[in-house]
């Protein structure tokens, strides 16, 4: 009983005990113009590069595939693979070899 009335002394002296409060600054909200790059390219390759433009840039740049690091043909294919199965990504069968035959050239690595 003793150590609980003195448990309970302690917490209420903490309590009331006056502590410093910080004050943080109000928010300052500002709008700003920023300037995009145009993100209409196209991956090169004229006719050859179609089913690569028809499918992969309904959710990707061209440029941000391009900027990829040069991957080993295997890879593009898994990663073409990972884009249909676990992104849903509407990609018929009959242009995965195209996609990668293309990639394979443009970013490939040996």
């Amino acid at each position: 009983m003793r150590m609980t009335i003195t448990l309970a002394g302690c917490l209420l002296i903490a309590l009331l005990f006056p502590t410093t409060a910080r004050v943080q600054e109000q928010l300052k909200i500002r709008s700003m113009t920023v300037d995009l790059p145009a993100g209409d390219a196209l991956f090169p390759g004229g006719s050859t590069a179609e089913a690569i433009n028809n499918n992969c840039l309904a959710c990707h740049s061209a440029d941000m595939v391009l900027h990829q690091p040069a991957l080993p043909r295997a890879t593009w294919e898994t990663e073409v693979h990972k884009m249909i199965k676990v992104y849903k990504a509407p990609i018929d069968e009959a242009d995965v070899a195209v996609i990668v035959d293309l990639l394979a050239k443009i970013k490939g690595k040996n």
